[in-house]
C-alpha cells in the first residue's frame, strides 16, 4: 500500500499541451509556501518528462508521478 499524499492545492492542466502545464505549475508553485504540495493533473504525454526536468530544474520535489484513468498526475512539494 502507498502512502497517501495530502495536497495544499489542486491544479487541473488537463487538455493544455506543452508548455501550459509547466507554465500554470511554475506560476502556482510561486504562490505556496515552502513544504506545501500541489496535485497536479494533466492529459499531455510530454508532462510526465517535462516535469520531471521542470522539478530538477527549479529544485521542488516530485514526490509522485503516477497515471490514473488516462491523466498524468503529479505531486511536488516546493522547496
Amino acid at each position: 500500500m502507498t502512502d497517501v499524499i495530502k495536497e495544499d492545492q489542486m491544479l487541473d492542466c488537463s487538455g493544455m499541451l506543452c508548455p501550459m502545464p509547466v507554465v500554470k505549475t511554475s506560476k502556482v508553485m510561486k504562490e505556496l509556501q515552502s513544504g506545501q504540495v500541489l496535485k497536479m493533473v494533466a492529459t499531455d504525454p510530454g508532462a510526465p518528462p517535462d516535469m520531471e526536468a521542470w522539478s530538477r530544474q527549479t529544485g521542488n520535489e516530485l514526490l509522485r508521478s503516477m497515471t490514473e484513468d488516462g491523466k498524468f498526475i503529479f505531486y511536488l512539494k516546493k522547496k
